[in-house]
């Protein structure tokens, strides 16, 4: 099976014209018309013939010689070691060039160039045959170095196409590594949350079991996608808050504010909901008391700002800016945002801490 990726576009774009694409191509012919005639202009100065006709001769040998030099460009297809492909079209463009004089004499002299009595054509043909003779070797040259550099910047410009989506797919991977290391991290603790009201035979077991269910169903799906939206996030927010509302419920109190034009916007999957966790984990759980979690959404100046703050034990009882959950977050946010996205950590007063997160608004069409 042939699997597409762009990749594939690009080195299409760029794979070298072959046939009559090459032999023809608009910017060869083109040359070759405005030097054949302005040769062909110069030699009306010294020849009794009518312009149009001498002009014509002269064009008609620069076309023959330029199919001859698009021929030998691609035939044979296999030359000997010792033979270059650039000799053996400079060769081949010398040696065209008294064939096609006298095709041009010979069209445009009704068949007849009669050349053994007319010393007029001769002293013409020889003119027309060392101009071409001299200056068409140069011409093909400086067309060869040309296509040379052209061709060589697009070698290039198609290796770095190529390079940078094999960059992608490693950046694909890395995201998708990170997100498993997220899967567990989060799974195993809330799983351990269960375990605890269980052994403790506390009644909200069987309801915040059935909670978790419901939530695992709708968060799962998603834990493997690319992206998901800042709405989606805040549902699976409110659902795991609310699981540990039950478990909790004289300890946790939260609050979800979140501009209704950011529900739309990406984000790595699990990005609030790793915030969220981080200070129900290290914030309100530690603490006798408990405390309150809010979390506001606001869309500013084509920028999404997230705050989410608690008033848990704070910073200096827990190393929680070093966590697993929020490392793993920054890494994911470096590899969709690059250094355009940041989160930062801070205390509030009188005890609490405040997470800040800010990156590019960018729309799920987008």
């Amino acid at each position: 099976m042939t699997h597409y990726s762009p990749a594939m576009d690009h080195r299409a774009a760029f794979a070298k014209p072959r046939g009559l694409a090459l032999a023809l191509g608009w910017r060869r012919l083109l040359l070759t018309l405005s030097v054949s005639a302005l040769f062909g202009a110069l030699n009306t100065l010294s020849n009794s013939t009518a312009g149009i006709i001498v002009v014509g001769r002269t064009v008609l040998v620069g076309l023959l010689v330029m199919l001859a030099f698009g021929l030998f460009e691609q035939w044979p297809a296999r030359l000997p070691g010792w033979l270059s492909r650039w000799a053996l079209q400079l060769v081949c463009v010398v040696v065209a060039v008294p064939f096609a004089a006298w095709l041009a004499y010979w069209l445009t002299t009704g068949r007849n160039p009669d050349f053994a009595h007319n010393q007029l054509r001769v002293v013409g043909f020889g003119t027309l045959c060392f101009e071409g003779v001299l200056f068409g070797p140069w011409i093909a040259l400086g067309a060869l170095v040309r296509q040379r550099d052209a061709f060589a910047r697009h070698q290039a410009l198609a290796f770095e196409l190529e390079r940078s989506e094999f960059e992608r797919k490693a950046l694909d991977a890395r995201l998708r590594l990170l997100q498993a290391q997220v899967e567990p991290h989060f799974l195993f603790n809330t799983l351990a949350n269960v375990q605890e009201l269980v052994d403790a035979g506390s009644p909200q077991a069987s309801n915040v079991l059935k909670s978790l269910i419901a939530y695992l169903r709708a968060a799962v799906p998603r834990l493997h996608e690319p992206a998901t939206t800042l709405g989606q996030e805040l549902l699976l927010v409110r659902a795991y808050l609310e699981v540990m509302h039950m478990r909790m419920p004289d300890r946790l109190q939260f609050a979800l504010e979140i501009d209704e034009a950011a529900t739309q916007l990406r984000c790595p999957p699990m990005t609030l909901l790793t915030l969220v966790e981080n200070a129900v984990r290290h914030g309100i759980d530690p603490g006798e008391e408990g405390g309150r979690i809010d979390v506001r959404v606001n869309l500013r100046d084509g920028r999404c700002f997230v705050r989410v703050t608690d008033t848990g034990v704070g910073l200096r009882s827990t190393s929680r800016g070093s966590g697993t959950g929020l490392s793993t977050l920054r890494e994911r946010l470096q590899l969709v945002f690059g250094g355009d996205a940041h989160v930062r950590l801070g205390e509030i007063e009188p005890h609490g801490v405040c997470a800040d997160l800010d990156f590019p608004a960018r729309h799920e069409s987008a």
